[in-house]
């Protein structure tokens, strides 16, 4: 198939040339820089696929004009589909696909990472010893082993967490519409939503984004957080309201926050901004914040992940070609 791949950067080409040989080079892909909009959908007419990634954009009149341009197939090369318009899709006879899971261990290892680093100060340290200053002042952490860690959301990456967590002697309270009974009878407490953020000293979030889950980490929800707990979120930029977790650092009643998404990060991550003034006021807030530690995206970002996110994007464009339907296929279901 001919297929237009959107988003990438040199790392996905090298992972997608890699799965694509090795599936007998079925594929003609073609790599574009430019995240997929209105203003460069153009660049695929004549793709019979296309291939996006978390921060582009596939709404209605996107998916519509991509229809018109001969565009059969969408696949995603995420879990994630809340950039789509999975109703307009189906409508359009545009079949969608996703990766469903391909490497919950590294989010989940990127996770503990965070709570380690803003635990003990380590990017604080590091930008003090490089400057010859050794003095331990405003450095101290705790023995995470005896902190009560809230996981909200236990799915694939969820459920890895809580199994690091465990190694480390944490109390664990889950929050999930379904528990998980395996995590039930290795000791993970499920509670209701509010009682999570009132006992935990790390909240950590792993949910899908969803209509309901949208902005969960409000200003509401976090008049029940713990004073000075430690919130962490590695899922999806808008399930946290940033306006109100900056008045909750302001306040004091969010010790430390730990980010790997953030809701308006498609103008900035992916890409080198280094030369340029920052335009979002928000995140620039943000950054401001000595307790404030915050990565580009990269928890999924593990030579393993990379690997099968690409096998699994190029089987579901194979399964497609072959049979109408693509391997790991999603639909309105998923919206109920």
């Amino acid at each position: 198939m001919d297929v237009a791949v959107f988003s990438t950067r040199s790392y996905d080409r090298e992972f997608l040339d890699l799965a694509n040989a090795a599936d007998g080079n079925s594929h003609a892909l073609r790599y574009f820089d430019a995240s997929l909009s209105e203003q460069t959908m153009a660049l695929a007419a004549g793709s019979d696929a296309i291939c996006a990634f978390v921060n582009d954009r596939l709404d209605r009149g996107v998916l519509a004009a991509l229809h018109g341009q001969g565009t059969r197939l969408i696949a995603l090369r995420c879990a994630g589909f809340n950039h789509v318009d999975l109703e307009a899709a189906e409508a359009l006879e545009i079949a969608v696909a996703r990766v469903p899971a391909y490497s919950p261990a590294a989010i989940a290892e990127h996770t503990v990472a965070l709570i380690l680093s803003l635990n003990r100060k380590l990017h604080r340290a590091y930008v003090r010893v490089r400057e010859g200053n050794f003095a331990l002042d405003g450095l101290l952490g705790f023995n995470l082993g005896n902190r009560t860690v809230g996981i909200v959301g236990t799915g694939r990456i969820g459920a890895v967490v809580a199994h690091i967590l465990q190694g480390f002697g944490c109390t664990l309270l889950a929050f999930d519409p379904v528990p998980d009974e395996i995590l039930e009878q290795r000791g993970v407490t499920y509670v209701p939503f509010p009682e999570l953020m009132e006992r935990s000293d790390i909240v950590t979030i792993h949910c899908p984004l969803t209509p309901q889950t949208h902005h969960l980490i409000d200003a509401n929800s976090l008049k029940l957080i713990r004073e000075g707990a430690m919130l962490i979120n590695t899922s999806r930029g808008a399930v946290v309201d940033t306006r109100a977790v900056i008045a909750g650092l302001k306040s004091g009643r969010i010790g430390a926050l730990g980010l790997d998404v953030y809701e308006e990060e498609g103008d900035l991550f992916f890409r080198d901004l280094s030369e340029t003034m920052l335009q979002d006021d928000v995140f620039a807030r943000l950054l401001t914040f000595p307790n404030v530690l915050i990565t580009g995206h990269q928890g999924f970002f593990t030579r393993e992940a990379m690997t099968a996110i690409a096998e699994t994007t190029i089987h579901n464009i194979s399964s497609f070609e072959e049979t109408g339907r693509a391997a790991h296929q999603i639909g309105t279901e998923l919206l109920a």
